[in-house]
């Protein structure tokens, strides 16, 4: 969430915009993050109604960026996947089908936007990515009778990006889909199964079907991380100032299973183990491959390979797709701290 500057157009420099960045990212996350107000936030230029919230304002903390320096992507272009070369193998991208239609979103674009507004088909969608959480999530973006188009607000809460809609510029958790702060607090977006496959197995089952195409000209170095070695480190940046859980790396990926009757949790490398996992006579989760991470090496075709999986409700003997995400143990262990994680050894 960190990651840099407004909308703008090309630099002439494309080496100079990408050191501006990386500089900006590590002056950044040596900080200590710094509490607002809603005095600050309307001088930011907020409309939001702040008397309403779910959660202590204090909790929300400035990520850097002002609000929308971190630019959605309102407009998106596509390629169909046999023509784009720009993309290796292993690199992971939101698959998302929707009645009928199958698109890709490559997380090395969506690392620098965070946010698509999108329509499939006449269902209009937004598809997220929080790098600090690791968190992949597409909502449906009608609400109360409304179609809303999401924005980012520049703050975080629990290390997780906060989104806001540009209808009621109501504070929206992008983990959990929850409004926090405005008119629709206490209110839920309502999340679309999607799951993160490497680019290979798109393609290959899905030659015709349309990508994300990198924004033209480019306002962003694509293919580069900014977060070069974040999950391998042995705790989030310091824009986390929770607790952190005990008897578990907080940066071990967890997958967050909604399933029909409740939520799960299991590390990612326990289903790297068993196989598949029954989650109840309902749910299951298996291995599904692997992948590269995103958030690993400095070019976003070079990161490790950790895996991939899908998660399936079982009804009538067919399977259909689950809402699930792959994040970190910090990000489980802030927003549901009483969830067990399976594959995690207790003393």
């Amino acid at each position: 969430m960190t990651a840099v500057h407004g909308h703008g157009g090309v630099s002439n420099s494309q080496n100079f915009l990408t050191a501006l960045v990386f500089g900006f990212l590590m002056v950044m996350v040596s900080a200590l993050p710094v509490n607002a107000s809603p005095d600050q936030w309307k001088r930011a230029g907020f409309t939001t109604d702040f008397s309403k919230h779910t959660i202590a304002l204090s909790e929300i903390l400035s990520g850097g960026p002002p609000k929308d320096g971190i630019p959605s992507i309102d407009t998106p272009d596509f390629q169909k996947a046999e023509d784009i070369d720009w993309l290796e193998d292993a690199e992971p991208v939101i698959l998302l089908e929707l009645d009928g239609i199958t698109r890709a979103y490559p997380l090395q674009i969506l690392i620098w936007h965070e946010i698509v507004n999108d329509v499939i088909g006449t269902r209009p969608v937004s598809v997220t990515y929080c790098p600090l959480c690791n968190s992949s999530i597409v909502f449906d973006r009608r609400h109360d009778g409304a179609v809303l188009d999401f924005g980012t607000t520049g703050l975080l809460r629990n290390s997780d990006l906060v989104m806001y809609d540009r209808q009621s510029e109501t504070w929206w958790q992008q983990f959990t889909g929850e409004g926090i702060v405005g008119a629709h607090a206490g209110k839920s977006l309502k999340m679309l199964p999607s799951r993160v496959v490497p680019y290979a197995d798109f393609k290959k089952r899905h030659p015709d079907a349309d990508v994300l195409a990198r924004p033209d000209p480019a306002i962003r170095p694509y293919g580069r991380n900014p977060y070069e070695g974040y999950d391998s480190r042995s705790a989030p940046y310091p824009l986390f100032q929770g607790e952190l859980p005990e008897h578990i790396n907080p940066m071990e990926r967890v997958v967050v299973i909604n399933g029909p009757d409740g939520r799960y949790a299991a590390t990612l490398s326990h289903i790297r183990e068993v196989g598949s996992l029954k989650l109840s006579e309902t749910a299951l989760i298996r291995w599904s491959g692997e992948q590269a991470s995103i958030l690993d090496a400095r070019s976003t075709k070079d990161g490790r390979r950790i895996g991939a999986v899908e998660a399936v409700t079982l009804s009538d003997g067919t399977e259909q797709p689950l809402v699930h995400d792959v994040t970190f143990a910090f990000v489980v262990h802030a927003f549901y701290p009483d969830l067990p994680i399976l594959g995690v050894n207790q003393p």
